[in-house]
């Protein structure tokens, strides 16, 4: 049965019965609608292209008449749910008198009753499962597109069962889920096989057998929703202290904090010198983490990272350097060794996901005869960074006893588990992003927020500030640390600086693609920091680098800006990527930006514009 809808007033054009005399309850039913029924006849085309302006029909007496309509709508008869049963294996058993499925055979315990069961249904109706007889497509499933045509093909081909039939079609998959297919389906295969409808069978199909709203489905992937905002642990803490946040990669993160009267720079400036000065906190969870497990995983790392691995000792951390197959620099990160068969690695936040998956292709693809077990725990820890002159004294205050956090006990590349404020399991890594001497505590995610108050409280009489990522920015720009900017997959471990991680007593992944001509030509633009020779001029990302005196074309540029900040104690600097960097210490060049108007002179410096002798991380 379908019914031809004038969808304005909801009014009834038209019934089309496909069954020879039709139905009397549908004759009812239409008279009662003043709607004219068509038996034995079929829709053979929706007229319109952008929305529905009639329907097309073929009568039982032959020929063909258009009626004007704005929806066509289906009636797919009565089917039990079954969706409950045929999940506990229970086989659905045909019943001809109603012409649908109903619960055969049930498990212990599940006992079906009322019209689920097929009770009570007193229609004796004869089934049409299609139209195929017609000229034209006959469609069965609206949703995959699945015609008569398609399941005969299907039987042809050999697939006679009806999971094969699905799976050779799609009929039946996605969202629908059968639900307006399977039956009349299984009839045209029956028909097909010369069987009956019983024989033939069905799909296992199983719950939820629930009707999904069509805006859950449009709806999902538009606007804000088309990737989902992931917030970290300490967020609702960081809006009470005013952050302004940003979005790095999924996450929304604190940027700055600014105090009344200040904009974006003057409150990272002033965030930078408290970390300089004192102490401050930084929520760095969006950081991947990567639990590594098992009797091989130290022999795991030696072939995923560049340097050694098996040497590290328990309660160290250790920088690591990740190259993808073509020897191009993939990421770079810390990995802690807690146990003789147990380590954590911590990826850049933009390629977490890029990451796990290349350790999982390792580990089944590559090296599947390696005993190692990997999972994320990025969401399961809450990691907040403490650095500064002060964070040792900070953090003592909320570490448990007898853990002791002094130079001897726990050194620069430290790590060790504790518990703090209490009894709350913790994890302590001795690592710096900023070159002050710094801590990074990780705790069960439900207590970061926590966390962030008690080392506030406890920083107080330091002068403790949070700070976000624009002061995070400056600070590694300041250390010449290589950040996304830097590793866009387009730059080796000589560009920048650290192919001396590169081990040549054992194999990694990329090592010979590293070695080749190309990418170890030092004319390729490497890391260089380079600062304006006016102190007024300002460098931004993005401009290009040019000798001397060069015309402003393509073919005279060597180089760009990858990163750039404005230091409070330094004034303009920046990192950049320039032909040949390493041997141009000194020289000066020119800096050219003519989309914001920049054209100016400055000097290459080495990346490392602070601290270079590294003596504040044990101060």
């Amino acid at each position: 049965m379908i019914p031809i809808l004038t969808a304005a007033n909801i009014n009834i054009a038209g019934v089309v019965d496909a069954r020879p005399n039709g139905s009397d309850v549908v004759h009812q039913a239409a008279r009662a609608a003043g709607a004219p029924v068509y038996a034995g006849a079929a829709i053979i085309r929706a007229i319109g292209t952008l929305g529905v302006k009639g329907a097309k029909i073929h009568l039982a007496k032959g020929g063909e008449i258009t009626i004007p309509c704005d929806v066509i709508a289906t009636s797919g008869g009565f089917n039990p749910n079954l969706a409950l049963t045929s999940h506990f294996d229970g086989k659905p058993v045909w019943d001809a008198g109603i012409a649908a499925f109903i619960p055969g055979k049930t498990p212990p315990g599940m006992k079906v009753i009322g019209k689920a069961a097929g009770q009570g249904i007193n229609t004796n109706i004869q089934p049409v499962f299609h139209s195929g007889h017609l000229p034209g497509k006959s469609f069965l499933d609206l949703q995959n597109d699945v015609t008569v045509k398609d399941v005969k093909l299907a039987e042809r081909e050999g697939f006679a069962s009806v999971e094969h039939v699905k799976r050779y079609t799609t009929l039946g998959m996605a969202t629908d889920q059968g639900k307006t297919a399977n039956v009349n389906a299984i009839g045209v295969l029956a028909e097909a096989l010369g069987r009956g409808i019983g024989e033939t069978g069905t799909t296992r199909y199983r719950p939820p057998y629930v009707p999904v709203a069509i805006g859950a489905l449009a709806g999902a992937h538009t606007g804000r929703h088309f990737r989902p905002v992931r917030l970290t642990p300490t967020h609702e803490w960081a809006q009470a202290q005013g952050a302004v946040f940003v979005e790095t990669g999924p996450w929304l993160r604190a940027q700055y904090f600014p105090k009344p009267g200040e904009d974006w720079l003057a409150a990272a400036q002033r965030e930078v010198n408290a970390v300089r000065d004192a102490v401050g906190i930084c929520d760095v969870t969006t950081l991947g983490k990567i639990d590594i497990q098992g009797p091989d995983a130290a022999k795991f790392l030696e072939c995923v990272y560049t340097n050694s691995w098996t040497n590290l000792a328990i309660g160290k951390v250790r920088y690591g350097l990740m190259l993808r197959e073509d020897g191009m620099v993939m990421d770079d990160g810390t990995t802690a060794r807690l146990g003789e068969t147990h380590f954590v690695m911590t990826t850049t936040t933009a390629n977490a996901g890029r990451v796990m998956q290349q350790l999982e292709f390792c580990a089944q693809v590559l090296w599947p005869e390696l005993d190692v077990s990997l999972i994320s725990v990025t969401d399961q820890w809450g990691q907040i960074a403490v650095a500064g002159p002060q964070s040792a004294a900070t953090l003592a205050k909320i570490a448990d006893t007898p853990f002791d956090i002094s130079d001897e006990a726990f050194p620069y590349m430290a790590c060790g588990e504790l518990t703090v404020c209490g009894g709350v399991a913790a994890r302590l890594f001795r690592i710096s992003f900023s070159g002050e001497r710094a801590y990074e505590l990780a705790v069960p995610a439900r207590y970061a927020h926590a966390l962030a108050e008690k080392l506030m409280e406890a920083g107080a009489e330091y002068g403790i500030a949070p700070y976000g990522t624009e002061a995070l920015g400056i600070m590694r720009i300041e250390k010449g640390h290589a950040a996304g900017p830097e590793l866009n997959g387009q730059t080796t471990s000589h560009d920048l600086g650290l192919h001396k991680l590169l081990s040549k007593k054992k194999d990694f992944i990329g090592r010979a693609m590293a070695a080749r001509a190309a990418l170890t030509d030092p004319h390729r633009p490497a890391l260089v920091g380079l600062r304006p020779v006016n102190k007024q001029d300002i460098i931004r990302a993005g401009s290009h680098l040019l000798p001397l005196g060069a015309e402003a074309v393509a073919a005279n540029d060597q180089g760009h800006v990858t990163s750039a900040a404005r230091s409070p104690s330094l004034g303009s600097i920046a990192l950049a990527l320039l032909a040949n960097g390493p041997a141009r210490l000194g020289e000066t060049i020119r800096v050219y930006d003519p989309l914001r108007g920049g054209d100016f002179q400055a000097i290459v410096t080495a990346p490392v514009h602070y601290d270079p002798e590294g003596k504040r991380l044990h101060a």
